[in-house]
């Protein structure tokens, strides 16, 4: 372990891809850090706007509130929550606003909902059509965010949430406001249940027709039981381990249980974090804390952790809200040097609860720090930087937060140092060929799966697909190809339901793989995924090309993905174009209608899917 007075090394990998980011981003950046600057310049909202302005925005406080903020000139913190009831992980979040107001006077200040945001599951969409919403989703949370942080009367502010597109939705919409201090609040996992494996295999009996609806819903309600985020390392789990190494949290704040002692202090903190900022000579709005070596930090955490590939694209989004562009190439270079330290499920059988009591973030932010895979010298929410982020919060006996290192490893199988991965390298890898460009997960796919060569069958749907799998169709060496899929085509709804047949074939011995313009989520695991094909075919990718019993290899060892035909056919080959009856289901019903610019506007996946450009 590193000490004080010997400061790692910087790898130089880490080194370059930081410097190429700055080098690429330059007029961006400055463009947008003389925004912020101009923004920052300004003198606060109750002494800038007028009087009329000023007594719409505070009409509802209470009279001490009222006079604390006008008159005295206290700080005010907007707060911005994605509550709601019906998702487990944000139910927690309805009596935070309380608590934050509560603190905010006891530091002498005010706090003042901002704004909700909405929130949805892709564990209930999944597979059906709402879930063509969910991408752009976070293009619309964080329009929300802008809406609520417009009324510009707020010092700092503090974001609550916590699932897959909240989160990147809310930095990006707090990024836009990049003048304020900025924290974010999460409310973690639920209490763990049915094992994510014991779950999995229930999933793929009843793909295969051995058990029913009742033990299937008995299963699934047996993992999924109680308040808090999914156990699984998901893409919802990921946003909190990424959070916590670009340093926008209360140091350890991503894993703690709901309704644990420590919880409710932790958001208290949150609200003390954030008026230290506005106090601090050291001043850290958002806006110059998230820089590239914060960007690349949540790309090297991502990475040894084998989090969601979902993050290859809002992590992209995220940066170009800040001014930053970063690409697929940037991941794949860290990727080849950054080892992976934890298994989680889906790339282990451990679940967040496992990987928080074994040493959690805190020990993988230090082993990175340590091992000079992670940027030490920025800014974060916290006056001690991102060391503060190696350690662990909990309660002393008069019920106020103390933080101790995170230690050694409390299981080898679930969190390992750096000097001792279970990989050397990341799990993420950028597939390249004929077929445009590609990501794939492999740090669950079994050693021996990193390269798959097979005749394809080409789905227009994720329904053919499973289709074709219940008719028996598909028991043999297959490439599976699941195109008009992607964010223009339909939304780039997640895929998740092909894991159970895929997986099933993968069982039976079958050499197996997907091909897909669509996302497949966090919990991609095992069986061979490239997935985001970009272009996407509806955009005129040359996934519109293939044909069924085209042979497709697919080499995660070379970062290859080609289909084998020959150069000259493949390039006279024309296009296929999107089934009519496809497309004129495409966008209709379930409120889809309301999303139509989103899809036609949408930047490509490695572009972020952003829709705002």
């Amino acid at each position: 372990m590193a000490t004080p007075s010997s400061v790692p090394t910087l790898h130089p990998t880490v080194e370059a891809v930081t410097r190429r980011i700055r080098e690429r981003s330059g007029p961006t950046r400055s463009a947008y850090l003389a925004q912020v600057d101009a923004a920052i310049q300004r003198k606060p909202g109750a002494e800038r706007m007028g009087c009329a302005n000023v007594a719409h925005a505070f009409a509802a406080l209470p009279g001490s509130d009222k006079f604390k903020v006008v008159a005295e000139k206290a700080p005010n913190i907007g707060i911005v929550t994605a509550y709601n009831d019906l998702l487990s992980a944000h139910s927690p979040l309805q009596h935070y606003p309380d608590l934050i107001k509560a603190e905010a006077r006891l530091q002498g200040a005010t706090a003042q909902v901002a704004g909700g945001v909405p929130a949805m599951c892709d564990g209930v969409t999944q597979g059906f059509e709402g879930m063509e919403l969910s991408l752009f989703s976070r293009d619309t949370i964080a329009m929300s965010t802008a809406i609520a942080l417009s009324h510009d009367v707020f010092d700092a502010a503090l974001m609550l949430g916590v699932c897959d597109k909240i989160v990147p939705g809310l930095l990006i919409g707090a990024l836009h406001f990049g003048h304020l201090p900025t924290v974010f609040v999460p409310a973690g996992p639920m209490t763990s249940g049915l094992s994510n494996n014991e779950k999995s295999k229930v999933r793929e009996k009843a793909a295969q027709g051995l058990v029913g609806r009742e033990e299937l819903l008995a299963a699934e309600s047996a993992a999924y039981h109680g308040p808090g985020t999914c156990t699984f390392y998901g893409t919802a789990n990921s946003n909190q381990m990424l959070l916590e190494a670009m340093g926008l949290h209360v140091p350890g704040t991503a894993f703690i249980n709901p309704g644990n002692s420590v919880r409710e202090e932790l958001t208290r903190e949150a609200a003390r974090t954030v008026l230290t900022i506005t106090k601090a000579k050291r001043f850290a709005p958002i806006g110059k804390l998230v820089d590239e070596r914060c960007i690349v930090n949540a790309m090297v955490a991502l990475l040894a952790t084998g989090g969601s590939t979902n993050h290859l694209i809002h992590w992209v989004a995220v940066a170009r809200a800040a001014g930053i562009i970063i690409d697929w190439n940037d991941f794949s270079a860290l990727s080849d040097v950054v080892p992976l330290l934890t298994r989680v499920y889906p790339n282990g059988s451990a679940d967040v609860n496992q990987f928080q009591a074994a040493g959690g973030p805190g020990f993988v932010i230090r082993e990175l720090l340590d091992a000079g895979f992670m940027h030490a010298d920025v800014l974060t929410v916290r006056s001690g930087g991102l060391r503060e982020f190696c350690s662990i919060p909990s309660a002393k006996a008069d019920g106020s937060l103390e933080w101790h290192d995170a230690g050694a490893s409390k299981d080898d199988s679930v969190v390992r140092p750096a000097s001792a991965p279970f990989s050397a390298s990341g799990g993420l890898k950028l597939l390249q060929g004929n077929l445009g460009r590609s990501v794939i997960k492999i740090s669950a796919v079994p050693d021996d799966r990193h390269v798959i060569e097979a005749p394809c069958r080409v789905f227009d749907s994720q329904e053919g697909l499973h289709k074709a799998f219940s008719a028996g169709e598909l028991d043999h060496d297959v490439i599976c190809v699941v195109r008009w899929q992607g964010p223009q085509a339909n939304g780039m709804p997640e895929l998740h339901k092909l894991t159970p047949p895929m997986a099933v074939l993968q069982g039976k011995g079958f050499r197996v793989a997907l091909v897909t313009d669509g996302r497949m989520s966090g919990a991609s695991g095992k069986v061979p995924a490239a997935i985001h094909v970009s272009p996407e075919a509806a955009a005129g990718g040359d996934l519109a090309k293939v044909r069924d019993g085209d042979v497709i290899r697919l080499d995660a060892s070379a970062e290859t993905l080609q289909v084998l035909v020959d150069p000259a056919e493949w390039a006279a080959r024309p296009l296929a174009t999107m089934p009519e009856a496809l497309r004129a289901a495409n966008g209709v019903g379930m409120g889809r209608e309301l999303f139509a610019n989103m899809r036609r506007n949408a930047l490509a996946a490695e572009q972020g899917a952003c829709t705002w450009f």
